[in-house]
């Protein structure tokens, strides 16, 4: 299986924090974790609070553990609470189901890692995620 390697972690990064700029976003932290849900970058705006590592983790990680992005995640915390909080005690607390937690696919449409961003609204945070995705010539699923 493919995976995303330091230089296209880094690619996708650079990405999404260009498309903040192009759309005037709030300072934005984004992280991008391997399929395994490891940490492989993380980059703060200079502006951004230091607690966004968290939030940025827990949109990336929840979607990585549960193979749903962070859209279809807060749907189904809007469907089914109880679901969202067993899953969220089974991760210690670490799963954030909103927007802006990003499933990263290869050209075969595997999962090989996530993308949390945070910083902006949430659905701002997911157009910039997808865009330094796509920078980078992967796909991703918001």
């Amino acid at each position: 299986m493919a995976e995303i390697n330091l230089r296209r972690a880094r690619q996708i990064i650079k990405g999404i924090m260009a498309r903040g700029k192009e759309m005037d976003l709030k300072p934005l932290s984004v992280i991008v974790l391997d399929a395994g849900g490891n940490v492989k970058a993380f980059e703060r705006d200079d502006a951004a609070a230091p607690g966004r590592f968290a939030i940025a983790h827990g949109k990336a990680y929840g979607s990585i553990m549960l193979g749903m992005a962070g859209k279809a995640q807060m749907a189904r915390a809007e469907q089914q609470a109880y679901f969202m909080a067993a899953v969220n005690g089974v991760f210690g607390g670490q799963v954030v189901p909103v927007p802006g937690g990003i499933l990263v696919r290869d050209a075969k449409d595997n999962i090989i890692g996530a993308v949390g961003v945070t910083g902006d609204t949430s659905d701002n945070d997911a157009v910039a995620g997808l865009a330094g995705i796509e920078a980078a010539g992967l796909k991703g699923e918001a």
